[in-house]
């Protein structure tokens, strides 16, 4: 009990809180308006499916292939800069006017890049806080902080000025990113060391294990049509950019209490009961996102359960990872995690939605996507979840 208090008093909550606020902030300028940026250089629906599905598809190999390369590295805190820095100079082809097809090998630069050093900096944040891995949320909290301050701010900054300027304005998020990235430093005891060897994938084997990674691709997947066109959605429905701004800080508002007060719930509740309600929000945000998108009252509620369908899904997912591969598994874990779940789910996801838009302008793709996560919690309900009492269990038990 002593060492774990050392371990939690030594995390450096400011240094590692400084890069979530950093990267989650030029999250929330890329997801809810990149696709109106390249709306405004001229591109249509199938092409903007296919550039944004390139967020994902990098996502299946730059966290494990990061991973391994830093694991193999007696300094693994170096590739965490080098990709920090590859980021910035990656996502610097944007501000120029440029032919399509640069834009796409531009996006396949960056997106490997800005996806690979996520991952590996988790792993860094779970090594610092040890055994008390419960406290990840007021750490991670921060980055849903810096997202609200940006989604916010860069709606009325596109309102007035147009969605051309979103490059120039994101550059400087990404110098923040990479100038925390040189301002932390590892834990010293966690990382992958080599590849994943036969104890990882025995692990992955575990039937609960698979049933919660299947289970999280299927919740990834089902964020397709939002992530990708939710902001074209209701930019055709006739929402000004600013109340577009509003009603994606909504649900990152209420992500903020998630991230508080979730430690107190995982001392009393398994981390996979967490993961099956927020999974069922999610198909009742979906579908009434397909049905009753026109009512403001109806979408602000849809939008407040991104607490649970993002902010408690990930922390849920980030504690059964902790759990189910500690030390140095972790790192190997993460990058798995992302991998397929917010890789493989994320591609087809938007890949799918492109697909299905045409068919009632987006509504039939918002209620494909409840039937995805109807899916989900169809099998965390008979694997994931424990029989008996709700109280913390192992994942892998």
């Amino acid at each position: 009990m002593i060492e774990h208090a050392r371990t939690a008093a030594a995390a450096p909550v400011v240094r590692l809180s400084s890069f979530y606020f950093a990267y989650y902030a030029a999250l929330g300028a890329l997801t809810p308006y990149w696709a109106m940026h390249l709306q405004s250089r001229g591109m249509g629906i199938t092409a903007i499916s296919v550039m944004m599905s390139l967020w994902y598809a990098t996502r299946v190999v730059a966290p494990s292939t990061w991973a391994t390369i830093a694991g193999a590295s007696p300094k693994p805190i170096r590739w965490l800069r080098i990709g920090c820095v590859l980021t910035v100079a990656s996502f610097a082809c944007f501000l120029p006017e440029q032919p399509e097809w640069t834009l796409f090998a531009a996006m396949v630069a960056f997106c490997f890049f800005y996806n690979a050093v996520m991952p590996q900096f988790e792993a860094i944040t779970l090594g610092h806080l040890g055994a008390d891995a419960h406290r990840y949320g007021t750490i991670r909290v921060w980055g849903s902080i810096g997202f609200i301050l940006v989604t916010t701010g860069f709606g009325w900054l596109i309102e007035r000025h147009g969605a051309g300027i979103l490059p120039w304005a994101m550059l400087p998020l990404f110098v923040l990113m990479a100038a925390s990235a040189f301002a932390n430093r590892d834990a010293g005891h966690v990382g992958p060391r080599g590849r994943a060897g036969g104890e990882f994938w025995a692990i992955v084997r575990q039937p609960r294990v698979a049933a919660f990674l299947v289970a999280a691709f299927l919740e990834q997947l089902s964020f397709g049509p939002y992530y990708t066109f939710f902001s074209v959605y209701m930019d055709g429905l006739g929402y000004s950019t600013s109340t577009l701004g509003l009603l994606w800080t909504v649900g990152v508002v209420f992500e903020v209490a998630v991230f508080f007060t979730i430690s107190g719930i995982f001392r009393r509740w398994d981390a996979s009961w967490l993961l099956l309600v927020s999974m069922a929000s999610a198909v009742l945000r979906w579908w009434a996102t397909a049905l009753w998108p026109d009512s403001m009252p109806v979408m602000l509620v849809a939008q407040a359960t991104h607490a649970l369908g993002f902010a408690a899904f990930f922390a849920a997912a980030m504690q059964m990872l902790a759990t189910c591969f500690p030390g140095r598994l972790n790192g190997h874990a993460q990058g798995l995690f992302y991998g397929f779940s917010s890789g493989l789910g994320g591609v087809l996801g938007a890949l799918v939605a492109g697909q299905l838009w045409p068919w009632g302008d987006g509504r039939l793709a918002f209620l494909a996507a409840g039937c995805f996560a109807l899916l989900g919690c169809v099998i965390a309900w008979i694997w994931v979840v424990p029989r008996g009492k709700g109280v913390a269990t192992d994942l892998g038990g």
